[in-house]
């Protein structure tokens, strides 16, 4: 492979990977799997995340931060800043 294929292929690579990480998630909508690709959430805060939405959706990041115990105002900046949305976003239904 030359070295211009070479670049680009790896180029692509690079750009498709940014692209996803900087999609929206929706903490509304996500999975139990796509909660946990934001920076910040790890298995526990998720199973929580969805626990807490089964009793109805969250109508902000405030009330998010209200209602999952362990989310403190610094924390749910930082989630937004890598992602994380009440509005429309990526992400299957829960069950």
């Amino acid at each position: 492979m030359s070295i211009f294929r070479k670049t680009l292929f790896f180029s692509l690579i690079g750009l498709t990977l940014l692209g996803s990480s900087l999609a929206a998630v929706n903490v509304n909508t996500a999975s139990f799997d796509d909660l946990q690709t934001i920076s910040g959430i790890g298995p526990a805060t998720a199973q929580r995340i969805v626990d807490e939405r089964r009793k109805g959706p969250f109508k902000s990041l405030d009330d998010l931060q209200a209602r999952v115990k362990g989310i403190g105002e610094s924390r749910v900046r930082k989630m937004a800043a890598a992602g994380l949305t009440v509005g429309p976003g990526i992400g299957r239904a829960a069950p």
